[in-house]
């Protein structure tokens, strides 16, 4: 996965920037079959951003996405 351009550890980055933090989202719009999205996104780290996230799938499977302020 990669956050603002930046590729990072899954799982560091999901118990840091989710689990820890309390993260949550709001989907604002999906396009591309709802593999991007624009959605509010807060923690307790950081409060409340607009994020994009744009996901990648491999047969059923996503095998990469990316974030970062939209």
């Amino acid at each position: 996965m990669s956050d603002d351009g930046s590729d990072r550890c899954l799982q560091q980055w999901a118990d840091k920037e989710v689990f820890s933090s309390n993260g949550h989202m709001d989907i604002e719009s999906e396009t591309d079959d709802g593999l991007c999205l624009v959605a509010d996104y807060r923690n307790n780290t950081w409060g409340t951003m607009r994020t994009r996230w744009q996901f990648m799938v491999d047969g059923d499977k996503v095998s990469h996405f990316e974030t970062g302020q939209a």
